[in-house]
């Protein structure tokens, strides 16, 4: 299993980064992405902090460990800048916190994240064939969700995915201990949203590549 997109006390998890990375390699995980809320108030704080545990404690650990953020509620106009700035400042994996239907995301944020080249766009909601179809091209990876609430339009972002040839990524979205799904509960989810076997294990392939290019490795 490989979660792209987790939360730390940083920005509202439960947990700091070494117990979530710990529950997660005790469940199972084999990598983790540690991807706090972020805006520009708050970038540079979480990206240095969480990159500093990473470079100091990430090779004790059996589970991969990737530095990213999530960029959440940025002004459209303003996306292409904040991925710019993320990357610069650190972040190995640029997720943008997308269109729910749970929030109040400004409108065009999709657009402007998957343009931008961010590496996941994080529960996009009722993603647009534009979007989707740009998303393919670009190699920006859309996300099936396991969290309550933003997982309501995953069954519409694997229908949009597979026509659109996007790739996919499972990711928890986890903010507290019991957020860290058994693979059991991620496949279900994931096969319930319409996924196929075959695209549930290729989603994972997707992910694992992700951090095999993150580390540098072929």
């Amino acid at each position: 299993m490989i979660d792209l997109h987790t939360h730390t006390v940083f920005s509202d998890g439960e947990l700091i980064p070494a117990e979530l990375v710990r529950r997660a390699e005790v469940i199972g995980y084999k990598g983790i992405c540690l991807t706090d809320h972020a805006d520009e108030a708050t970038l540079y704080h979480i990206v240095e902090n969480v990159s500093r545990f990473v470079k100091k404690q990430g090779h004790f650990y059996s589970i991969n460990i990737l530095a990213g953020v999530e960029l959440t509620h940025i002004v459209p106009a303003l996306i292409p800048e904040m991925v710019a700035a993320a990357r610069k400042a650190g972040a190995q994996v640029v997720v943008m916190h997308g269109e729910t239907p749970v929030e109040p995301v400004a409108p065009g944020t999709n657009l402007a994240a998957i343009e931008a080249g961010v590496d996941v766009l994080g529960h996009p909601g009722l993603i647009t064939d534009q979007e989707a179809a740009l998303a393919a091209e670009k190699g920006v990876a859309l996300e099936i969700t396991t969290r309550c609430g933003h997982g309501y339009t995953n069954g519409h972002v694997v229908n949009m995915a597979r026509k659109h040839g996007a790739k996919l990524v499972v990711d928890n979205d986890a903010h507290a201990p019991k957020d860290l799904v058994s693979a059991e509960l991620r496949r279900t989810v994931a096969l319930g949203a319409g996924m196929t076997p075959a695209e549930y294990e290729q989603a994972n392939a997707n992910a694992w590549a992700i951090i095999q290019r993150c580390l540098g490795r072929s």
